[in-house]
């Protein structure tokens, strides 16, 4: 789980039932001082990728929730998209690129001595995760032995 401060937990809390019921993935909030200002960010996702009109569509749904049921009152709030390269940290993360390429970085080596590879997300139930790598082999690495995790773009 992400490390957030009170408020952020808060607002994500209130958003994660309302992201579900739009079809969106809530991936994290942050509630963080910007120069004079506080900023409430939520970020969300879907297979496919959001656009600024998702962005727009969740934002009006959940400010009037928020209004009524947010302990804070920031100066500004704002719905964004996680971004491309943005670090994998969750299961649900790698369940949701299932299929796609991953680049991995290892906090323990792997028996053939490797502490990072490209393979094919193929994610279980029980926070262990199967990689097909590009040699073909398929890998096993627990979700806590992940240092780094974010989408292979190739462009």
């Amino acid at each position: 789980m992400a490390k957030r401060s009170k408020v952020a937990q808060e607002a994500f809390d209130i958003a994660f039932p309302v992201a579900q019921q739009l079809g969106f993935d809530l991936v994290d909030a942050e509630y963080k001082k910007e120069g004079q200002d506080m900023f409430l960010r939520l970020f969300i996702d879907k297979k496919g990728g959001v656009g600024i009109d998702d962005c727009e569509n969740f934002s009006k749904t959940i400010d009037p929730i928020f209004d009524e049921k947010l302990n804070a009152d920031p100066d500004y709030f704002e719905v964004s998209s996680p971004g491309l390269t943005r670090p994998l940290t969750e299961l649900s993360d790698f369940v949701r690129y299932a299929g796609e390429k991953i680049d991995v970085k290892l906090f323990k080596a792997l028996e053939d001595g490797s502490k990072s590879f490209t393979g094919v997300s193929k994610p279980t139930e029980d926070g262990v995760l199967i990689f097909e790598k590009e040699d073909g082999l398929e890998v096993e690495v627990a979700l806590e032995n992940i240092s780094k995790a974010v989408r292979h773009i190739d462009f």
